[in-house]
């Protein structure tokens, strides 16, 4: 079994890159073999999945990953970090299964990942990018059939709410149109150094198909916007700079089988994609 790091293995790596994790870059390393232990056997690894990993840190989530996929690529922003991954993992084998990539996961394209093709999203993700980087991947990597992402509690929340629910919003109808989302389980904070001021939480992506629908997704998110851009008001009301009018707002709506006096929250993507068939 792969040996991982411990409490006192990722300070003593700290101290030798002199790393102070920064709430910048929402670095909050994982010190809990267990908790990394978890995380893989959630995510139900094939032996043959290419696991893409967004922001390794130290490399305790890494080392874990290593020996249940055929290969993993790591993103990590920090090119310290970067350059010490490679070291860490040379120190305990299978350093032929591991690909560092030193670049922005919100900007990153299959183009940069040396060649692989991943299949499984796997990432204790920084808190102040999950969202955007959990849709820029699902968009960018079409081969990814499934993930599994560690964020902020209010973060999971929000991506795996239904219609109807309070936290329902923008990231809940975006994530749907690539994946069923769920909930996977929380995560205390103590298993993080250093310890972070809120709770965490699993969070499940698994791939499927978007609506069929004759709107293109950046027609359809385009409605999502603007119907939680002002998520209090009607849709009549908050669609009416997308459509024209309040009145052709109104039209849109009724063509698409939805109640113009209905909020966003009530609506499910497929919903959204039957809006943006019928823009004026």
């Amino acid at each position: 079994m792969m040996s991982l790091l411990g409490p006192a293995e990722i300070r003593i790596l700290a101290d030798k890159l002199d790393l102070r994790p920064t709430k910048k870059l929402g670095q909050n390393f994982v010190i809990d073999g267990g908790t990394v232990r978890r995380i893989v056997r959630v995510a139900d690894l094939a032996p043959d999945d290419v696991v893409i990993e967004v922001g390794p840190g130290l490399g305790s989530l890494t080392l874990a990953l290593l020996p249940a996929a055929a290969h993993v690529v790591a993103v990590e922003i920090d090119p310290v970090l970067a350059g010490q991954l490679p070291v860490t993992v040379a120190g305990r084998g299978l350093s032929d299964r591991l690909t560092v990539v030193n670049a922005d996961a919100m900007k990153v394209t299959l183009d940069d990942l040396g060649g692989h093709t991943p299949t499984a999203l796997v990432a204790n993700l920084p808190y102040n990018v999950a969202v955007p980087v959990v849709l820029h991947l699902l968009q960018t990597l079409p081969s990814l059939r499934k993930g599994l992402v560690m964020v902020q509690l209010e973060v999971a929340d929000r991506l795996a709410a239904a219609p109807g629910s309070k936290v329902y919003g923008v990231p809940s109808v975006k994530a749907a149109w690539y994946a069923d989302v769920r909930r996977a389980g929380p995560v205390g904070r103590t298993v993080f150094w250093p310890v972070p001021n809120v709770d965490s939480g699993l969070v499940s992506l698994i791939r499927r198909d978007p609506p069929e629908t004759t709107a293109s997704r950046q027609e359809v998110f385009a409605v999502v916007d603007a119907a939680f851009a002002q998520r209090r008001k009607t849709l009549r009301a908050a669609l009416s700079s997308w459509a024209g009018s309040a009145a052709q707002a109104e039209q849109a709506l009724r063509a698409a089988g939805v109640d113009p006096s209905a909020r966003g929250e009530q609506l499910d993507v497929t919903a959204f994609a039957r809006i943006a068939e019928h823009k004026p």
